[in-house]
């Protein structure tokens, strides 16, 4: 997903975003554990999304309490 993309989300969809982000990460862990994950590239590309969430749902707090 694009950060621009993600900038223009509302609060409530930033956090369906990032549960669904956490489900995918857990289900990749699982696939890893068992052998299955055939891209292991992708759970650092999750994780990377999910930071990124993270820090927009960050900035949105801020600039709240800044306004």
């Amino acid at each position: 997903m694009e950060l621009n993309k993600m900038r223009e989300m509302t609060d409530i969809e930033l956090t369906t975003e990032l549960e669904k982000m956490k489900k995918e990460l857990f289900n990749l862990r699982f696939q890893h554990v068992t052998g299955q994950l055939e891209n292991p590239v992708k759970m650092r590309e999750v994780k990377r999304n999910i930071a990124r969430v993270k820090t927009i749902i960050r900035e949105k707090e801020l600039e709240k309490v800044q306004a």
